[in-house]
């Protein structure tokens, strides 16, 4: 008994911080040393694990219990069911897809009439540049108008006594000067 009163009285003579203390000063020490390391590896660690989460199949065990307790009958309807939706996927796609071929046709077909149309224009004299169906509209339009006059409702631009090398075009006071010649002031 004695001998555990004795190190009862041991221990109160310790300080209960010391131990404490000690590791604290080593704790501090390995982080001011490795502090950042540590951080990275933690990082690392991290996005290894994250990594390694993806790549594991999920739940092997459950997926093959789930399709053992399926019933056949379901089974064969679930993929039907898919055939079907899948086929008329398909069906619309083809739909599409010759929709775009005719269009294709009819447009390759109007350009090549188009540069018919050009070609005849050129050998004719006419331009063969534009449109095609403008050159159509003008040809139409040209015997009809064979007595070309110009109009005379139109306003002038300008009043005929005017001279933009005069200076008195009317403008006022206002009127161009050239700048100073000779060395810029200052210093």
């Amino acid at each position: 008994m004695e001998a555990d009163g004795d190190a009862y009285v041991q221990n109160e003579h310790v300080p209960p911080n010391q131990d404490l203390s000690f590791l604290q000063s080593a704790v501090s020490s390995i982080l001011s040393e490795y502090g950042w390391y540590l951080v990275f590896l933690c990082m690392g660690v991290f996005l290894l694990i994250q990594h390694l989460r993806k790549i594991r199949p999920r739940d092997n065990q459950s997926s093959s219990v789930s399709d053992v307790n399926q019933d056949p009958s379901s089974v064969v309807q679930r993929q039907e069911a898919l055939e079907a939706a899948r086929r008329k996927m398909q069906e619309e796609q083809d739909a599409r897809a010759a929709e775009f071929k005719e269009k294709q046709q009819r447009l390759e077909e109007e350009k090549r009439r188009q540069k018919i149309e050009m070609w005849d224009n050129m050998k004719e004299g006419k331009s063969y540049k534009g449109n095609a169906k403008v050159a159509q509209l003008n040809t139409e339009e040209a015997p009809s108008s064979s007595s070309l006059r110009p109009r005379t409702d139109k306003k002038p631009l300008r009043n005929s006594g005017y001279s933009p090398l005069s200076g008195d075009g009317g403008g006022g006071t206002c009127g161009w000067r050239p700048g100073r010649r000779g060395p810029s002031a200052g210093g």
